[in-house]
C-alpha cells in the first residue's frame, strides 16, 4: 500500500511542541559571537521632507557602537517601480514607518533609549492617504514622475455598447481592504562577515537564494560572496519574499563596524514597517438577461500601492483572474497603481487572485439580486462546464482543468443548502431579530504562476538513509513530510530514514522558493524527477552486482531492496550496499525540474452566519468548503493549510482591516487595535473532499496554500449581505465589523 494519499502526522512537530524551532532570533551560532544589536529609527509622520537629523547625542549615549544616516550610506536605492526607493530615508519620507536612521548597540536593551536620541527635523507635507486622494493629485508623492499614477493597465476607453443586449446592467465599488500579513515571527536578521570577504545572512525568508541576489545586488557584490540561511520560519503569507531593504543595511552596517549585527523587530513595527497586502478599490459592472446569462463584465481595479510601488505585478493578476469561473462573452478590465504615503503594497496570501474572486462573486450576488434569481443557480447557468478545458479566458487565463458545477453543488448538498433557504425564509415571516445569513463563493485561481520551475537532489548514503535537498522553503507548510513521503514511496526507504534539507545557498545555490502555492507541484516534482533518476542509476549498479539485464531487476518498495524479477530467493541488494558501491560512496542525482506550466485550483465555499440586527454583531455558525487541488499527498498537512486559509479568509471578512486617518497616522498599528482571529471567531470547518488531476506536473497536483482563503472571504461577505438584504441593504464593504453592519442598516431603515 502507498504512503502516498494517506493521513501521515508531521515530522517536524515533534521539535516544533517540544524543544521548539531555531527561529532568527534564537541563534547561537558561533559566527554570531560578540554580536551587536540594531534598531531601525522610523519616521512617526507620514509625509514630510527631513530638514535634518542630529546624532552626536545618540552617538555619546551608554553601549552605542555606531549611527548611521542615509549621509553616511553608498548604496544606490533600490528601484520600486518607476521611482527609487531609498534604504535610509535623507530628504524625504512618505510613511509612517519609513527608516531613517539605524542605531547599532552593544546590548539589545541599549536600543530603545539611544533611538529616542536621534533627533530628526520634520517640515510636513501634506498626506496622500488614499486612493481618492491619489487619484485628484492635489499632492505628489514623487513630483519628477508629474502623477501619483504608477503604472495604467488594460484599457482605458471602454466600449460601452457590450451591455446594449442586457436586459440588467448593475455597478458597484468594492472595497478589497488592506490588510496586515502579521506572521506569529516577525520579520528578523543576523549577519557575519567572515574573514575570506564572505557575509553569511540567516534571514526570516521564504526563500533564501532570492534573498542572495537582493542582498548581493544591494551590497554589490558576486552572489558567491553571500550566504544566506533560512532556520525555521515562523509564517510569512508572501511578506517574506526574499530579502527586505533592512537586512541590505545591516549587511552594509556589520562591514563597517567590523562584527556581527542581529535585528528583530516588535510587533507594532512589524505592523507598520512590513508589507501589507490588499488593498484595492475595485468597481465592478456586471450585465445580462433575466434568464441569469451574464453578456458582459468589467471590472475596474485602483490598487494602492503604499508609498512606494514595488508589486505593480498584483492588479495585472487581478485583471487576469477577473472572469472567475464563468464564461463570460465580454470581459473589460483596466487597473491603475497608486502610491499614497502609506506602507508599501507587497504580495499577501493569494496576491491578486483573492481580490479578483471578491469583486466577481460579489458582482453575481448583486446581479443574481436584481434579477431575483437564486445566486447558486446564477452560478451553474454561467460556469465554464468540463467539456471546455483546457480553457482560455478572455482576459488570458490558460485553465488547465475544472470541474466547477461539481464543487458548487458538492458544497450546497454538505450544507443542506435548500433546507437552510426554508429556515431563512422562516425567521424573515417570523421577523426573527437575529438574520440568517448564506453566501456563496466559486473560485479559480493560478498556483505556480511565475512557471520559473525548481531545484531538487537525492543523495542515498551507505547507510542506506537519504537526504533530500529543495529549493522549497517551509515556513508552516509541512514541507519536510509531505517530500519524505514522496520519497518514501518511491524508493521504500522509512520515513524516519529521510531528512530534508533547505534554507542554505551553499546547499543549495539554486533555487526560487515558496510562494504562489508552488511548493509541492514544483519542489515536489524536482524531488520526484531526482528520486526517479537515482532509481535508473541504482538499476544500472544493481545490474553489475547481480549480473543481469537491468530490465530484469525491480525494486521491492515494501522492503526497499533490489532484486531479480520472479526469481524469489536470489540474492538482494539494499540501497546502502547500492550507495557504497557508487562512485563517491553516494548514489546522488541533481536536478531542475522546469517541465511546467501553471495550474488552476479551484472550489466552492458556503458560509452561514447570523446578523444580531439590534448590535450589528455578526457570528459564523458554518462554513462548507469544497478545495480541488488535485491529488493529495498527505491529507493532514492538505487539510492543515486550508484551515488556515479559511481563517485568514474569514478574519479579512469580519475583522481585519489597517486603517489610517486622514494625516496618514496608522490607527491599528498594535494588536490591540489590529484585530487579529483567534479560534473564538471561527466555526469548525467542514472540509468536503474532491480531487481534479492536473497534466502540467510529474505529480498531477495543484497548490492548496492560498485556495480556501480565495474562496472564504467573498463566500463569508455574501453571507453577510444575504442575512440583510430584506431590510433594504444591497452591499457593505468589508471588514462587516458591528459598527459598519448597524450602520448600512440604519441608512437602509432611513432610505425606506
Amino acid at each position: 500500500m502507498s504512503i502516498v494519499g494517506t493521513r501521515v502526522v508531521r515530522v517536524e512537530d515533534e521539535k516544533l511542541i517540544t524543544r521548539g524551532g531555531t527561529y532568527v532570533d534564537d541563534l547561537r551560532d558561533e559566527a554570531l559571537t560578540g554580536a551587536a544589536h540594531a534598531v531601525f529609527v522610523r519616521s512617526p509622520v507620514a509625509h514630510a521632507r527631513i530638514a535634518g537629523i542630529d546624532v552626536e547625542e545618540a552617538r555619546n549615549a551608554p553601549g552605542v557602537v555606531a549611527v548611521f544616516t542615509a549621509a553616511d550610506l553608498d548604496l544606490e536605492p533600490a528601484a520600486a517601480g518607476p521611482v527609487r526607493e531609498p534604504y535610509l530615508a535623507g530628504e524625504v519620507v512618505r510613511y509612517v514607518g519609513e527608516p531613517v536612521a539605524l542605531v547599532v548597540t552593544e546590548q539589545r536593551y541599549q536600543l530603545a533609549d539611544a533611538a529616542e536620541l536621534v533627533d530628526v527635523d520634520y517640515d510636513p507635507l501634506d498626506a496622500v492617504a488614499s486612493v481618492d486622494a491619489a487619484l485628484s493629485g492635489d499632492t505628489l508623492l514623487f513630483p519628477e514622475h508629474g502623477s501619483n499614477v504608477m503604472q495604467v493597465h488594460g484599457d482605458e476607453d471602454f466600449d460601452d455598447s457590450v451591455f446594449d443586449e442586457c436586459e440588467v446592467v448593475v455597478t458597484e465599488q468594492i472595497l478589497n481592504q488592506r490588510v496586515a500579513p502579521a506572521p506569529l515571527e516577525g520579520r528578523g536578521a543576523s549577519v557575519a562577515w567572515g574573514e575570506d570577504g564572505r557575509v553569511t545572512v540567516w534571514l526570516s525568508s521564504q526563500n533564501a537564494q532570492l534573498a542572495r541576489s537582493a542582498i548581493a545586488g544591494g551590497l554589490g557584490l558576486d552572489e558567491e560572496r553571500v550566504r544566506v540561511i533560512a532556520p525555521d520560519v515562523g509564517g510569512g503569507f508572501g511578506a517574506k519574499i526574499g530579502a527586505p531593504a533592512e537586512a541590505i543595511v545591516l549587511g552594509w552596517a556589520a562591514r563597517r563596524v567590523g562584527r556581527p549585527v542581529r535585528w528583530t523587530e516588535s510587533r507594532s513595527e512589524n505592523l507598520t514597517a512590513m508589507t501589507h497586502g490588499r488593498a484595492q478599490q475595485n468597481t465592478v459592472t456586471i450585465g445580462g438577461k433575466r434568464d441569469g446569462t451574464v453578456l458582459a463584465y468589467r471590472l475596474e481595479v485602483v490598487q494602492d500601492a503604499g508609498a512606494y510601488p514595488r508589486t505593480l505585478f498584483l492588479p495585472t493578476l487581478t485583471e487576469m483572474m477577473a472572469p472567475g469561473v464563468y464564461r463570460f462573452p465580454v470581459v473589460q478590465t483596466v487597473s491603475r497603481g497608486v502610491v499614497t504615503t502609506t506602507t508599501p503594497i507587497a504580495a499577501y496570501r493569494g496576491a491578486g487572485r483573492p481580490e479578483a474572486t471578491a469583486a466577481v462573486e460579489r458582482a453575481m450576488d448583486l446581479f443574481s439580486a436584481k434579477i431575483g434569481m437564486d445566486p447558486a443557480e446564477v452560478r451553474r447557468v454561467n460556469f465554464i462546464r468540463p467539456d471546455q478545458f483546457p480553457h482560455t479566458t478572455p482576459t488570458g487565463g490558460d485553465y488547465d482543468t475544472g470541474e466547477y458545477a461539481a464543487a458548487l453543488d458538492k458544497a450546497l448538498d454538505a450544507a443542506g443548502y435548500a433546507e437552510l433557504r426554508r429556515e431563512q425564509a422562516q425567521r424573515r415571516a417570523a421577523g426573527d431579530p437575529v438574520a440568517l445569513g448564506l453566501g456563496i463563493a466559486a473560485y479559480v485561481e493560478i498556483t505556480g504562476g511565475d512557471a520559473n520551475g525548481e531545484s531538487g537532489r537525492v543523495d542515498v548514503h551507505p547507510d542506506g538513509s537519504v537526504t533530500a535537498y529543495t529549493g522549497s522553503s517551509p515556513h508552516g507548510q509541512g514541507l519536510a513530510t509531505t517530500f519524505a513521503m514522496l520519497l518514501s514511496d518511491q524508493l521504500g526507504v522509512p520515513l524516519e530514514r529521510i531528512t530534508v534539507r533547505h534554507g542554505d545557498t551553499d546547499e543549495i545555490p539554486r533555487a526560487v522558493g515558496t510562494f504562489g502555492s508552488r511548493s509541492l507541484q514544483l519542489g515536489g516534482s524536482a524531488v520526484r524527477q531526482a528520486a526517479d533518476e537515482v532509481v535508473a542509476r541504482a538499476r544500472e549498479l544493481a545490474a553489475e552486482l547481480l549480473e543481469a539485464a537491468p530490465e530484469d531487476l525491480e525494486l521491492d518498495t515494501g522492503s526497499g531492496v533490489w532484486q531479480v524479477r520472479g526469481a524469489p530467493g536470489s540474492t538482494t541488494l539494499d540501497w546502502g550496499r547500492l550507495a557504497s558501491e557508487a562512485e563517491g560512496g553516494v548514489l546522488s542525482a541533481d536536478v531542475w525540474f522546469d517541465d511546467c506550466k501553471p495550474t488552476f485550483p479551484f472550489g466552492a465555499h458556503l458560509a452561514v452566519v447570523e446578523v444580531d440586527t439590534e448590535t450589528g454583531k455578526v457570528v459564523v455558525r458554518r462554513i462548507v468548503a469544497v478545495d480541488d487541488a488535485g491529488p493529495v499527498v498527505n491529507p493532514l498537512a492538505f487539510d492543515g493549510q486550508r484551515h488556515g486559509g479559511l481563517g485568514q479568509g474569514i478574519a479579512q471578512a469580519l475583522l481585519e482591516v489597517m486603517s489610517y486617518d486622514p494625516d496618514g497616522n496608522p490607527t491599528t498599528a498594535t494588536l490591540a487595535d489590529y484585530s487579529f482571529v483567534s479560534a473564538a471567531e471561527l466555526p469548525d470547518f467542514e472540509l468536503v473532499d474532491m480531487a481534479t488531476p492536473t497534466t502540467r506536473n510529474l505529480l498531477g497536483v495543484k497548490g492548496i496554500g492560498e485556495a480556501a482563503t480565495i474562496g472564504s472571504t467573498p463566500a463569508v461577505h455574501n453571507a453577510v449581505v444575504d442575512a440583510l438584504a430584506h431590510l433594504g441593504v444591497t452591499h457593505l464593504d468589508m471588514p462587516a465589523t458591528p459598527m459598519r453592519v448597524w450602520s448600512a442598516l440604519n441608512e437602509a431603515r432611513k432610505a425606506d
